[in-house]
């Protein structure tokens, strides 16, 4: 990674993890009161891969992503007053108020939506990648899934038909260790989510997903290859979220393992390299993150003033959903 990207890549991770942090505040504050939709899963402790991988894509380019999906959507460029106001249920969300926070959607910056269904992204991605395979257009899809879903068929037949068909998708497994309390030494039986890359004739490759250059340095080579007409890649980024599950569920973990993985913060990471680089110094990223700070405090003010969607309007769309109103009673 050049060393002139590092500051803007770590605003990336302070705007994920800052987000997080006051969307937990918020959805505490809001939940019994009906203020925001349904529950909340965190990307805190993940914010190198989202920030690695997004650094190499183009606007136009594909993004799919999972129920943890705040960190993929900031990354990506979308906005968080809009994403703060669609996980309170209002019109101005990047979903109008319909999605919440598993279902974030954004055409604008190619934010092809969150999911709460474990693998479902995948032959999605696949999808649009044969899209863009077939339109000449360059572009790259990006998938991002968890450990959980590795052992999905959805997972299976998309490799299989995207390395058949030479597609410019990537692949990402975020392994966080965990299917929601789940160990994943007990779901896969091998060491490397990326040694099944090997059975469809793709490079595969796991890589410390706390290391935002070491995610960096892997993804630049999957992209450059999926542009190169090359095919398709998987990447499997190592790591840690640091929160539950989701905030409504309850966490088996020992406090033990969760303090151990603290102390390889990915942010604390980048931050001691960009120091210990001479890149930039404390005040430089005491800046960035007041910056940062304030963005967050603007999208909080911006998503409790805004409307709820109109009932009247929302009660038509649904009528109207396969062409023939009154189909709903």
């Amino acid at each position: 990674m050049k060393k002139e990207t590092m500051p803007e890549a770590l605003r990336i991770m302070y705007r994920i993890r800052l987000f997080e942090e006051h969307a937990k505040k918020m959805h505490k504050e809001n939940l019994l009161a009906g203020n925001f939709m349904g529950a909340l899963h965190t990307y805190i402790g993940e914010e190198a891969i989202a920030a690695g991988v997004s650094m190499l894509l183009n606007k136009d380019d594909y993004v799919f992503s999972t129920h943890r999906g705040h960190g993929h959507f900031i990354a990506k460029g979308g906005s968080i007053k809009k994403m703060l106001a669609e996980l309170m249920g209002k019109e101005a969300g990047c979903s109008s108020g319909r999605g919440g926070s598993m279902h974030l959607f954004d055409t604008e910056i190619n934010f092809m939506g969150g999911n709460g269904i474990v693998g479902a992204g995948l032959p999605l991605a696949t999808g649009a990648a044969y899209r863009a395979k077939y339109l000449k257009t360059k572009q790259v899809s990006v998938c991002y899934f968890g450990d959980g879903a590795a052992s999905q068929g959805t997972f299976h037949e998309s490799l299989n038909l995207a390395s058949l068909w030479k597609l410019p998708v990537i692949f990402v497994c975020e392994n966080n260790c965990y299917a929601v309390n789940t160990p994943v030494s007990e779901t896969i039986c091998i060491k490397d989510v990326a040694q099944r890359a090997s059975g469809y004739g793709m490079p595969g490759e796991a890589v410390d997903g706390n290391s935002l250059s070491d995610v960096y340095t892997a993804a630049e080579k999957a992209v450059a290859r999926a542009r190169d007409g090359a095919g398709p890649s998987l990447l499997e980024c190592k790591t840690y979220r640091i929160d539950p599950h989701c905030m409504v569920a309850g966490d088996m973990r020992k406090k033990e393992e969760i303090d151990k993985w603290k102390e390889r913060d990915p942010i604390k990471l980048s931050e001691k390299w960009i120091l210990n680089e001479g890149i930039a110094g404390p005040d430089d990223l005491r800046k960035i993150r007041e910056e940062v700070a304030e963005e967050i405090k603007e999208a909080e003010q911006f998503a409790l003033s805004a409307p709820l969607p109109d009932r009247k309007k929302f009660r038509e769309e649904a009528m109207d959903i396969d062409g023939s109103k009154g189909a709903l009673k």
